[in-house]
């Protein structure tokens, strides 16, 4: 795995993570800020062909 690949899979891993907590403090400004930060990483991923799996990374 190079890198790239495997920066962007922390990122979604962490960002995953941080929306859990943002969703479980009740903070929905930021549970919205990590969706959209989510949703950019998947797309960015399928665009440059990384798989990730359907359970997080």
């Amino acid at each position: 795995m190079d890198a790239f690949t495997t920066g962007l899979l922390q990122r979604i891993k962490t960002t995953e993570s941080d929306l859990t907590r943002a969703r479980e403090t009740g903070d929905d400004f930021l549970a919205e800020v990590e969706e959209a930060e989510l949703d950019d990483l998947h797309r960015l991923a399928a665009e440059h062909g990384v798989e990730v799996s359907a359970s997080g990374v």
